[in-house]
Protein backbone atom coordinates (compact mmCIF):
# COMPACT_ATOMS: atom_id res chain seq x y z
CA UNK A 1 0.00 0.00 0.00
CA UNK A 2 1.67 3.35 -1.29
CA UNK A 3 1.59 5.89 1.89
CA UNK A 4 -1.80 8.30 1.85
CA UNK A 5 0.13 11.54 2.11
CA UNK A 6 2.49 10.60 -0.83
CA UNK A 7 -0.49 9.80 -2.73
CA UNK A 8 -1.93 12.94 -2.31
CA UNK A 9 1.07 15.57 -1.95
CA UNK A 10 -0.04 16.96 -5.59
CA UNK A 11 -2.36 18.88 -3.62
CA UNK A 12 0.21 21.17 -2.26
CA UNK A 13 1.13 22.18 1.79
CA UNK A 14 -1.24 25.07 1.72
CA UNK A 15 -3.69 26.07 -1.00
CA UNK A 16 -7.21 27.30 -0.81
CA UNK A 17 -8.74 23.85 0.18
CA UNK A 18 -6.33 23.51 3.06
CA UNK A 19 -7.15 27.16 4.29
CA UNK A 20 -10.84 26.57 4.20
CA UNK A 21 -10.70 23.38 6.34
CA UNK A 22 -8.09 25.17 8.57
CA UNK A 23 -10.47 27.94 9.28
CA UNK A 24 -13.67 26.52 9.31
CA UNK A 25 -13.06 23.36 11.65
CA UNK A 26 -11.24 26.31 14.11
CA UNK A 27 -13.98 28.31 14.00
CA UNK A 28 -16.59 25.01 15.10
CA UNK A 29 -14.68 25.20 18.85
CA UNK A 30 -15.43 28.73 19.54
CA UNK A 31 -18.78 27.56 21.34
CA UNK A 32 -17.02 24.54 23.09
CA UNK A 33 -14.85 27.00 25.16
CA UNK A 34 -17.72 28.44 26.97
CA UNK A 35 -19.96 25.66 27.27
CA UNK A 36 -18.29 24.31 30.08
CA UNK A 37 -16.90 26.70 31.74
CA UNK A 38 -20.30 29.34 31.42
CA UNK A 39 -21.59 27.66 35.12
CA UNK A 40 -19.05 30.03 36.48
CA UNK A 41 -21.83 32.56 36.16
CA UNK A 42 -24.76 30.38 35.27
CA UNK A 43 -24.22 29.10 38.83
CA UNK A 44 -22.69 32.13 41.26
CA UNK A 45 -24.32 32.40 43.83
CA UNK A 46 -25.14 36.09 45.25
CA UNK A 47 -25.26 36.79 49.17
CA UNK A 48 -28.91 36.14 50.18
CA UNK A 49 -30.97 35.59 53.45
CA UNK A 50 -33.76 34.34 55.00
CA UNK A 51 -37.10 35.34 53.40
CA UNK A 52 -39.64 37.44 56.20
CA UNK A 53 -43.02 36.90 54.72
CA UNK A 54 -43.71 39.71 57.67
CA UNK A 55 -42.09 42.45 56.39
CA UNK A 56 -43.39 42.31 52.93
CA UNK A 57 -40.16 43.06 50.97
CA UNK A 58 -37.90 40.81 48.71
CA UNK A 59 -35.44 43.30 48.44
CA UNK A 60 -31.94 41.81 49.73
CA UNK A 61 -30.24 44.02 53.29
CA UNK A 62 -33.77 45.90 53.88
CA UNK A 63 -33.44 47.01 57.37
CA UNK A 64 -36.19 45.75 58.91
CA UNK A 65 -34.25 42.24 58.27
CA UNK A 66 -31.90 43.37 61.03
CA UNK A 67 -33.85 42.38 64.33
CA UNK A 68 -35.17 38.86 62.85
CA UNK A 69 -32.07 37.37 61.50
CA UNK A 70 -28.86 36.50 63.73
CA UNK A 71 -25.68 37.18 62.30
CA UNK A 72 -22.79 35.42 61.04
CA UNK A 73 -19.08 35.87 60.63
CA UNK A 74 -17.56 35.29 56.66
CA UNK A 75 -14.28 35.68 55.87
CA UNK A 76 -13.92 37.63 58.85
CA UNK A 77 -16.66 40.21 58.57
CA UNK A 78 -20.26 40.31 59.89
CA UNK A 79 -23.16 39.57 58.26
CA UNK A 80 -26.88 38.54 58.28
CA UNK A 81 -27.00 34.91 58.66
CA UNK A 82 -27.41 33.37 55.07
CA UNK A 83 -29.54 30.09 56.09
CA UNK A 84 -30.73 30.67 59.89
CA UNK A 85 -33.59 32.99 61.02
CA UNK A 86 -35.22 33.84 64.54
CA UNK A 87 -38.01 31.36 65.27
CA UNK A 88 -39.85 33.61 67.16
CA UNK A 89 -40.79 36.81 64.40
CA UNK A 90 -41.48 40.30 64.83
CA UNK A 91 -39.80 43.47 66.63
CA UNK A 92 -36.75 41.99 68.63
CA UNK A 93 -33.97 43.39 70.64
CA UNK A 94 -31.09 42.91 69.02
CA UNK A 95 -29.40 41.50 71.87
CA UNK A 96 -31.96 38.89 72.70
CA UNK A 97 -30.93 35.45 72.88
CA UNK A 98 -33.60 33.67 70.63
CA UNK A 99 -33.59 30.57 68.97
CA UNK A 100 -33.28 29.95 65.41
CA UNK A 101 -34.35 27.48 62.51
CA UNK A 102 -34.12 27.48 58.65
CA UNK A 103 -35.41 29.84 56.14
CA UNK A 104 -38.77 28.55 55.72
CA UNK A 105 -40.25 30.97 53.28
CA UNK A 106 -37.76 30.83 50.98
CA UNK A 107 -34.68 33.69 50.67
CA UNK A 108 -34.23 36.89 49.28
CA UNK A 109 -30.79 37.46 47.31
CA UNK A 110 -28.98 40.30 46.37
CA UNK A 111 -28.93 41.79 42.73
CA UNK A 112 -26.25 43.89 42.71
CA UNK A 113 -24.46 41.29 40.33
CA UNK A 114 -26.99 38.87 38.99
CA UNK A 115 -30.55 39.51 37.78
CA UNK A 116 -30.48 36.06 38.07
CA UNK A 117 -28.74 32.26 38.26
CA UNK A 118 -29.72 28.92 38.60
CA UNK A 119 -28.94 29.42 42.40
CA UNK A 120 -31.74 32.58 42.71
CA UNK A 121 -34.17 30.42 40.23
CA UNK A 122 -34.51 27.58 42.78
CA UNK A 123 -32.97 28.08 46.03
CA UNK A 124 -29.62 26.15 45.54
CA UNK A 125 -27.86 27.39 48.75
CA UNK A 126 -27.99 26.28 52.20
CA UNK A 127 -29.43 22.59 52.87
CA UNK A 128 -29.88 22.30 48.69
CA UNK A 129 -26.18 23.60 48.24
CA UNK A 130 -24.70 20.56 46.79
CA UNK A 131 -27.31 21.13 43.93
CA UNK A 132 -25.22 23.69 41.95
CA UNK A 133 -21.76 22.10 41.71
CA UNK A 134 -23.59 18.48 41.21
CA UNK A 135 -24.99 20.03 38.15
CA UNK A 136 -21.25 20.85 36.74
CA UNK A 137 -20.57 16.78 37.76
CA UNK A 138 -23.44 16.19 35.71
CA UNK A 139 -22.29 17.85 32.78
CA UNK A 140 -18.41 16.12 33.13
CA UNK A 141 -20.13 12.62 33.24
CA UNK A 142 -21.66 13.72 30.28
CA UNK A 143 -18.72 14.67 28.43
CA UNK A 144 -17.07 11.29 29.92
CA UNK A 145 -19.59 9.29 27.93
CA UNK A 146 -19.94 11.64 25.31
CA UNK A 147 -16.02 10.96 24.76
CA UNK A 148 -16.40 7.24 25.03
CA UNK A 149 -19.88 6.94 22.45
CA UNK A 150 -18.31 9.51 19.90
CA UNK A 151 -15.02 7.40 19.45
CA UNK A 152 -16.94 4.21 18.50
CA UNK A 153 -19.80 6.56 16.04
CA UNK A 154 -17.23 8.03 14.35
CA UNK A 155 -15.27 5.38 13.36
CA UNK A 156 -18.33 3.04 12.08
CA UNK A 157 -20.20 5.62 10.75
CA UNK A 158 -17.94 8.68 9.54
CA UNK A 159 -16.15 12.04 10.73
CA UNK A 160 -18.31 14.39 9.38
CA UNK A 161 -21.81 12.65 10.66
CA UNK A 162 -20.20 12.66 13.91
CA UNK A 163 -18.92 16.39 13.96
CA UNK A 164 -22.29 18.37 12.80
CA UNK A 165 -24.73 15.74 14.87
CA UNK A 166 -22.95 16.68 17.45
CA UNK A 167 -22.70 20.06 17.05
CA UNK A 168 -26.47 20.07 16.31
CA UNK A 169 -27.35 18.39 19.73
CA UNK A 170 -25.21 20.56 21.89
CA UNK A 171 -26.95 24.09 20.01
CA UNK A 172 -30.21 22.64 20.33
CA UNK A 173 -30.06 21.14 23.88
CA UNK A 174 -28.23 24.41 25.34
CA UNK A 175 -31.40 26.55 24.31
CA UNK A 176 -34.11 23.48 25.44
CA UNK A 177 -32.04 23.93 29.05
CA UNK A 178 -32.12 28.33 28.44
CA UNK A 179 -36.74 27.08 29.41
CA UNK A 180 -35.86 24.81 32.23
CA UNK A 181 -38.48 24.86 35.08
CA UNK A 182 -36.53 23.10 37.33
CA UNK A 183 -32.96 22.16 38.53
CA UNK A 184 -33.48 18.49 37.60
CA UNK A 185 -34.48 18.96 33.65
CA UNK A 186 -31.55 21.50 33.79
CA UNK A 187 -28.95 19.04 34.93
CA UNK A 188 -30.14 16.19 32.29
CA UNK A 189 -30.19 18.36 30.14
CA UNK A 190 -26.73 19.38 30.90
CA UNK A 191 -25.68 15.82 30.47
CA UNK A 192 -26.64 15.78 26.89
CA UNK A 193 -24.88 19.16 26.06
CA UNK A 194 -21.92 17.68 27.93
CA UNK A 195 -21.86 14.79 25.63
CA UNK A 196 -22.37 17.28 22.30
CA UNK A 197 -19.84 19.28 23.54
CA UNK A 198 -16.71 17.08 23.73
CA UNK A 199 -17.84 14.74 20.53
CA UNK A 200 -17.90 17.87 18.84
CA UNK A 201 -14.66 18.68 19.62
CA UNK A 202 -12.82 15.29 19.45
CA UNK A 203 -14.55 15.40 15.96
CA UNK A 204 -12.95 18.46 14.59
CA UNK A 205 -9.74 17.35 15.64
CA UNK A 206 -9.66 14.27 14.15
CA UNK A 207 -11.38 15.95 10.42
CA UNK A 208 -8.79 18.21 10.54
CA UNK A 209 -6.08 15.99 11.02
CA UNK A 210 -6.80 13.52 8.46
CA UNK A 211 -8.16 16.09 5.73
CA UNK A 212 -4.67 18.43 6.65
CA UNK A 213 -1.09 17.51 6.00
CA UNK A 214 1.63 16.74 8.68
CA UNK A 215 3.03 20.62 7.99
CA UNK A 216 -0.35 21.81 8.60
CA UNK A 217 -0.94 19.43 11.77
CA UNK A 218 1.14 21.08 14.57
CA UNK A 219 -0.33 24.67 13.65
CA UNK A 220 -4.41 23.02 13.54
CA UNK A 221 -4.23 21.73 16.59
CA UNK A 222 -2.58 23.91 18.90
CA UNK A 223 -3.05 27.18 17.40
CA UNK A 224 -6.20 26.31 15.17
CA UNK A 225 -8.54 24.68 17.41
CA UNK A 226 -6.88 25.27 20.68
CA UNK A 227 -6.82 29.05 20.38
CA UNK A 228 -10.52 29.04 18.99
CA UNK A 229 -11.38 27.67 21.95
CA UNK A 230 -9.70 29.52 24.41
CA UNK A 231 -11.51 32.67 22.54
CA UNK A 232 -14.41 31.50 23.18
CA UNK A 233 -13.42 31.26 27.05
CA UNK A 234 -12.36 34.89 26.60
CA UNK A 235 -15.55 35.57 25.28
CA UNK A 236 -17.77 33.99 28.12
CA UNK A 237 -17.01 37.00 30.68
CA UNK A 238 -17.39 39.20 28.17
CA UNK A 239 -21.83 38.02 27.78
CA UNK A 240 -21.78 37.62 31.19
CA UNK A 241 -20.93 41.24 32.10
CA UNK A 242 -23.47 42.41 29.77
CA UNK A 243 -26.46 39.69 30.07
CA UNK A 244 -26.85 39.09 33.60
CA UNK A 245 -29.99 37.16 33.56
CA UNK A 246 -28.95 33.10 33.12
CA UNK A 247 -31.99 32.59 31.13
CA UNK A 248 -30.89 35.14 28.38
CA UNK A 249 -27.05 34.63 28.90
CA UNK A 250 -27.42 30.75 28.11
CA UNK A 251 -29.56 31.65 24.88
CA UNK A 252 -27.05 34.09 23.83
CA UNK A 253 -24.06 31.45 24.07
CA UNK A 254 -26.10 29.04 22.02
CA UNK A 255 -27.44 30.89 19.09
CA UNK A 256 -23.66 31.41 17.28
CA UNK A 257 -24.12 27.21 17.12
CA UNK A 258 -27.00 27.90 14.53
CA UNK A 259 -23.87 29.77 12.63
CA UNK A 260 -21.92 26.70 11.56
CA UNK A 261 -24.84 25.13 9.48
CA UNK A 262 -23.69 25.79 6.19
CA UNK A 263 -20.39 24.35 6.93
CA UNK A 264 -22.39 20.88 5.99
CA UNK A 265 -21.73 21.96 2.27
CA UNK A 266 -17.95 23.02 2.73
CA UNK A 267 -16.44 20.48 5.01
CA UNK A 268 -16.22 17.19 3.21
CA UNK A 269 -15.86 13.34 4.65
CA UNK A 270 -12.40 12.23 5.90
CA UNK A 271 -11.05 10.38 2.65
CA UNK A 272 -8.70 8.60 5.32
CA UNK A 273 -11.74 7.00 6.55
CA UNK A 274 -13.18 6.29 3.59
CA UNK A 275 -10.51 4.59 2.25
CA UNK A 276 -10.54 2.74 5.95
CA UNK A 277 -14.07 1.40 4.65
CA UNK A 278 -13.23 0.71 1.35
CA UNK A 279 -15.32 3.53 -0.41
CA UNK A 280 -12.55 4.15 -2.89
CA UNK A 281 -14.71 6.38 -5.43
CA UNK A 282 -15.86 8.58 -2.36
CA UNK A 283 -12.45 9.08 -1.37
CA UNK A 284 -11.26 9.80 -4.64
CA UNK A 285 -14.14 12.56 -5.41
CA UNK A 286 -13.06 14.79 -2.43
CA UNK A 287 -9.28 14.60 -3.33
CA UNK A 288 -10.32 15.74 -7.17
CA UNK A 289 -12.47 18.13 -5.53
CA UNK A 290 -10.06 19.86 -3.60
CA UNK A 291 -7.48 19.33 -6.39
CA UNK A 292 -9.98 21.65 -8.49
CA UNK A 293 -10.37 24.01 -5.72
CA UNK A 294 -6.68 24.51 -5.60
CA UNK A 295 -6.22 24.91 -9.25
CA UNK A 296 -4.29 21.37 -9.51
CA UNK A 297 -4.88 18.92 -12.35
CA UNK A 298 -5.05 15.18 -10.70
CA UNK A 299 -4.02 11.81 -11.98
CA UNK A 300 -6.24 10.23 -13.91
CA UNK A 301 -6.06 7.47 -11.05
CA UNK A 302 -5.62 8.73 -7.54
CA UNK A 303 -6.06 5.44 -5.39
CA UNK A 304 -5.94 2.22 -6.20
CA UNK A 305 -8.34 -0.87 -4.83
CA UNK A 306 -4.96 -2.32 -3.21
CA UNK A 307 -4.32 1.41 -0.84
CA UNK A 308 -7.24 -0.17 0.70
CA UNK A 309 -6.94 -3.84 0.55
CA UNK A 310 -5.15 -4.03 4.06
CA UNK A 311 -7.86 -1.74 6.35
CA UNK A 312 -10.16 -4.33 4.80
CA UNK A 313 -10.81 -7.98 5.13
CA UNK A 314 -10.08 -10.69 2.26
CA UNK A 315 -13.65 -10.93 1.37
CA UNK A 316 -13.85 -7.60 0.55
CA UNK A 317 -16.28 -6.91 3.47
CA UNK A 318 -15.62 -3.73 6.05
CA UNK A 319 -13.97 -4.27 9.17
CA UNK A 320 -15.68 -3.78 12.49
CA UNK A 321 -13.20 -2.26 15.06
CA UNK A 322 -14.58 -1.60 18.72
CA UNK A 323 -12.72 -0.09 21.94
CA UNK A 324 -11.18 -3.67 22.61
CA UNK A 325 -8.93 -3.16 19.78
CA UNK A 326 -7.27 -0.61 21.46
CA UNK A 327 -6.03 -3.29 23.62
CA UNK A 328 -5.45 -6.00 20.79
CA UNK A 329 -1.36 -5.73 20.78
CA UNK A 330 0.80 -4.84 23.02
CA UNK A 331 2.05 -1.99 21.63
CA UNK A 332 -1.52 0.02 21.21
CA UNK A 333 -2.35 -1.66 24.53
CA UNK A 334 0.56 0.20 26.19
CA UNK A 335 0.26 3.40 24.55
CA UNK A 336 -3.55 3.44 25.46
CA UNK A 337 -3.00 2.33 29.05
CA UNK A 338 -0.10 5.40 29.39
CA UNK A 339 -2.33 8.07 27.73
CA UNK A 340 -5.43 6.94 30.16
CA UNK A 341 -2.67 8.58 32.89
CA UNK A 342 -1.93 11.17 31.14
CA UNK A 343 -5.81 12.58 30.18
CA UNK A 344 -6.54 11.63 33.75
CA UNK A 345 -3.92 13.97 35.33
CA UNK A 346 -4.21 16.64 32.82
CA UNK A 347 -7.97 16.73 33.75
CA UNK A 348 -7.94 16.93 37.20
CA UNK A 349 -5.21 19.45 36.86
CA UNK A 350 -6.67 21.87 34.26
CA UNK A 351 -9.89 21.87 36.14
CA UNK A 352 -8.68 21.75 39.67
CA UNK A 353 -7.13 25.04 38.77
CA UNK A 354 -9.78 26.36 36.72
CA UNK A 355 -13.05 25.80 39.08
CA UNK A 356 -10.67 27.11 41.52
CA UNK A 357 -10.84 30.53 39.67
CA UNK A 358 -13.73 31.75 41.24
CA UNK A 359 -12.65 31.94 44.87
CA UNK A 360 -9.94 34.10 43.63
CA UNK A 361 -10.59 37.88 45.69
CA UNK A 362 -11.52 40.27 42.94
CA UNK A 363 -14.24 40.70 40.11
CA UNK A 364 -15.19 37.39 38.90
CA UNK A 365 -15.69 38.84 35.40
CA UNK A 366 -11.76 40.01 35.57
CA UNK A 367 -10.63 37.17 37.03
CA UNK A 368 -12.27 34.59 34.57
CA UNK A 369 -11.03 36.40 31.82
CA UNK A 370 -7.18 36.32 33.20
CA UNK A 371 -7.96 33.04 33.52
CA UNK A 372 -8.45 32.77 29.94
CA UNK A 373 -5.81 35.08 28.92
CA UNK A 374 -3.33 32.34 30.30
CA UNK A 375 -4.97 29.83 28.30
CA UNK A 376 -4.44 31.67 25.29
CA UNK A 377 -0.76 32.81 25.97
CA UNK A 378 -0.37 28.84 26.87
CA UNK A 379 -1.71 27.71 23.41
CA UNK A 380 0.41 29.69 21.72
CA UNK A 381 3.76 28.78 23.70
CA UNK A 382 2.78 25.06 23.08
CA UNK A 383 2.82 26.17 19.14
CA UNK A 384 6.07 26.98 19.22
CA UNK A 385 7.32 24.63 21.22
CA UNK A 386 5.72 21.96 19.04
CA UNK A 387 6.99 22.95 16.22
CA UNK A 388 10.38 22.87 17.51
CA UNK A 389 11.11 20.46 20.25
CA UNK A 390 10.32 16.89 19.57
CA UNK A 391 6.86 15.01 20.98
CA UNK A 392 8.77 13.29 24.12
CA UNK A 393 10.42 16.69 25.21
CA UNK A 394 7.29 18.93 24.81
CA UNK A 395 4.91 16.78 26.87
CA UNK A 396 7.39 15.93 29.89
CA UNK A 397 8.07 19.28 29.21
CA UNK A 398 5.08 21.34 30.25
CA UNK A 399 3.60 18.33 32.93
CA UNK A 400 6.97 18.79 35.34
CA UNK A 401 7.01 22.37 34.44
CA UNK A 402 3.54 22.19 36.07
CA UNK A 403 4.13 20.55 39.00
CA UNK A 404 7.99 22.24 39.95
CA UNK A 405 5.45 25.68 39.46
CA UNK A 406 2.88 24.30 42.12
CA UNK A 407 4.68 23.05 44.58
CA UNK A 408 6.60 26.26 44.87
CA UNK A 409 3.62 28.10 46.08
CA UNK A 410 4.24 25.49 49.44
CA UNK A 411 6.88 27.75 50.21
CA UNK A 412 4.90 31.54 49.25
CA UNK A 413 4.15 33.41 52.84
CA UNK A 414 0.03 33.67 53.07
CA UNK A 415 0.57 37.44 53.18
CA UNK A 416 1.78 37.34 49.88
CA UNK A 417 -1.63 36.34 47.84
CA UNK A 418 -0.63 37.86 44.88
CA UNK A 419 1.97 35.81 44.20
CA UNK A 420 0.12 32.57 44.93
CA UNK A 421 -2.45 33.66 42.01
CA UNK A 422 0.94 34.13 39.62
CA UNK A 423 1.83 30.94 40.49
CA UNK A 424 -1.37 29.20 39.87
CA UNK A 425 -2.28 31.01 37.25
CA UNK A 426 1.73 30.25 35.81
CA UNK A 427 0.91 26.56 36.36
CA UNK A 428 -2.23 26.46 34.21
CA UNK A 429 -0.66 28.28 31.50
CA UNK A 430 1.95 25.35 31.18
CA UNK A 431 -1.20 22.27 31.83
CA UNK A 432 -3.47 24.17 29.94
CA UNK A 433 -0.39 23.85 27.04
CA UNK A 434 0.18 20.20 27.63
CA UNK A 435 -4.08 19.73 27.37
CA UNK A 436 -4.31 21.06 23.66
CA UNK A 437 -0.54 19.31 23.07
CA UNK A 438 -2.17 15.83 24.06
CA UNK A 439 -5.16 15.70 21.47
CA UNK A 440 -2.56 16.49 18.87
CA UNK A 441 -0.13 13.59 20.01
CA UNK A 442 -2.78 11.14 20.40
CA UNK A 443 -3.92 11.89 16.83
CA UNK A 444 -0.60 10.85 16.25
CA UNK A 445 -0.43 7.61 18.01
CA UNK A 446 -3.20 5.68 16.71
CA UNK A 447 -4.07 3.99 13.77
CA UNK A 448 -6.60 5.34 11.39
CA UNK A 449 -8.83 2.12 11.51
CA UNK A 450 -9.60 3.24 15.19
CA UNK A 451 -8.01 7.14 15.92
CA UNK A 452 -11.02 8.66 16.49
CA UNK A 453 -12.18 5.76 18.92
CA UNK A 454 -8.43 6.08 20.95
CA UNK A 455 -9.15 9.78 21.28
CA UNK A 456 -12.40 9.38 22.18
CA UNK A 457 -11.62 6.54 25.01
CA UNK A 458 -8.51 8.02 26.58
CA UNK A 459 -9.68 11.41 26.47
CA UNK A 460 -12.48 10.32 28.15
CA UNK A 461 -10.48 9.38 30.99
CA UNK A 462 -9.69 13.50 31.69
CA UNK A 463 -13.98 13.47 32.55
CA UNK A 464 -12.67 11.29 35.60
CA UNK A 465 -9.78 13.72 36.97
CA UNK A 466 -12.69 16.40 35.97
CA UNK A 467 -15.07 14.78 38.03
CA UNK A 468 -12.64 14.77 40.99
CA UNK A 469 -11.14 18.11 40.24
CA UNK A 470 -13.92 19.79 42.38
CA UNK A 471 -13.26 17.62 45.29
CA UNK A 472 -9.95 18.34 45.27
CA UNK A 473 -10.45 22.57 44.85
CA UNK A 474 -12.65 21.44 48.11
CA UNK A 475 -9.79 20.96 50.04
CA UNK A 476 -8.34 24.13 49.85
CA UNK A 477 -11.35 24.60 52.69
CA UNK A 478 -8.94 22.86 54.88
CA UNK A 479 -5.52 24.15 53.60
CA UNK A 480 -5.07 25.82 51.03
CA UNK A 481 -1.70 24.17 49.91
CA UNK A 482 -2.84 20.92 49.80
CA UNK A 483 -4.87 20.75 46.39
CA UNK A 484 -1.10 22.58 44.73
CA UNK A 485 0.37 19.73 46.46
CA UNK A 486 -1.96 16.96 45.37
CA UNK A 487 -1.56 18.85 41.56
CA UNK A 488 1.62 19.18 41.43
CA UNK A 489 3.17 15.34 42.41
CA UNK A 490 0.77 13.74 40.07
CA UNK A 491 2.02 16.30 37.31
CA UNK A 492 5.85 15.28 37.65
CA UNK A 493 5.12 11.51 38.12
CA UNK A 494 2.74 11.57 34.81
CA UNK A 495 5.13 14.18 33.39
CA UNK A 496 8.32 11.22 33.58
CA UNK A 497 5.98 8.14 32.96
CA UNK A 498 5.30 10.45 29.51
CA UNK A 499 8.71 10.18 28.48
CA UNK A 500 8.51 6.51 27.41
CA UNK A 501 6.03 7.12 24.86
CA UNK A 502 7.20 6.85 21.17
CA UNK A 503 8.61 9.96 18.73
CA UNK A 504 5.74 11.35 16.06
CA UNK A 505 6.79 14.54 15.02
CA UNK A 506 7.33 15.51 11.02
CA UNK A 507 6.24 11.10 10.50
CA UNK A 508 3.79 9.50 8.87
CA UNK A 509 0.20 8.96 10.35
CA UNK A 510 -0.44 4.88 11.06
CA UNK A 511 -3.06 3.59 9.21
CA UNK A 512 -3.15 0.06 10.67
CA UNK A 513 -2.74 -1.60 14.39
CA UNK A 514 0.03 -3.17 13.59
CA UNK A 515 1.99 -0.11 13.00
CA UNK A 516 1.24 1.46 16.44
CA UNK A 517 5.13 1.80 17.26
CA UNK A 518 6.19 0.82 21.27
CA UNK A 519 6.77 2.36 24.40
CA UNK A 520 10.44 3.40 24.99
CA UNK A 521 11.22 2.07 28.41
CA UNK A 522 14.52 4.33 30.44
CA UNK A 523 16.28 1.00 30.32
CA UNK A 524 15.50 -0.18 26.93
CA UNK A 525 18.48 -0.94 24.47
CA UNK A 526 17.79 0.48 21.15
CA UNK A 527 16.29 -1.98 19.05
CA UNK A 528 16.45 -1.67 15.26
CA UNK A 529 12.58 -0.74 13.76
CA UNK A 530 10.86 -2.64 10.97
CA UNK A 531 10.19 -0.70 8.28
CA UNK A 532 6.91 0.97 7.51
CA UNK A 533 6.28 -0.72 4.57
CA UNK A 534 7.22 -4.23 6.61
CA UNK A 535 4.88 -3.69 9.15
CA UNK A 536 1.96 -3.03 6.09
CA UNK A 537 2.99 -6.69 4.94
CA UNK A 538 2.67 -8.25 8.34
CA UNK A 539 -0.66 -5.68 9.17
CA UNK A 540 -2.41 -7.95 6.18
CA UNK A 541 -2.70 -11.08 8.16
CA UNK A 542 -3.59 -9.18 11.41
CA UNK A 543 -5.93 -6.90 10.12
CA UNK A 544 -7.70 -9.63 8.05
CA UNK A 545 -7.99 -12.27 10.91
CA UNK A 546 -9.81 -9.81 12.65
CA UNK A 547 -13.01 -10.30 14.40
Amino acid sequence: MRDYEEVTSFLGQWGPFQRLIYILLSLSSIPNGYVGMAMVFLADIPPHHCRLPFLNSSRYGEPGYNLSLPNEEVKGQVILSRCRRYTEQGALDAESIQSTERCLDGFVFSKERYVSTIVTEWDLVCEDAWKAPFSVTVFFFGVLTGSFLSGIISDRYGRKFVFFATMAVQTIFSVIQAASNSWEMFSVLYFIVGMGQIANYCAAFILGSELLNKSCRISFATLGVSLSYAFGYVCLPLFAYFIRDWRILLLALSAPGFLYIPMWWFVPESPRWLLSQGRVEEAEAIIRAAAKKNGITPPDVIFKREDTAQLMDSDGGQNSYTWLDLLRTSNIRNTTLVNFIMWITVGLTYYGLSLNTPNMEGDPYLNCFIAAGSEVFGYSCIFLVATYLPRRVTLPFCLIVCGVVLLTIRFVPEDLNALTITLAMAGKTCVTGAYGFLYLYCTELFPTVVRNMGLGVTSMASRIGSTVAPYVAYMGTYDKVLPYLLMSGISIITGILSITLPETKDQELPELISEVKPLHCFCQRPVKQKSQEENKQVGIGLENSHG
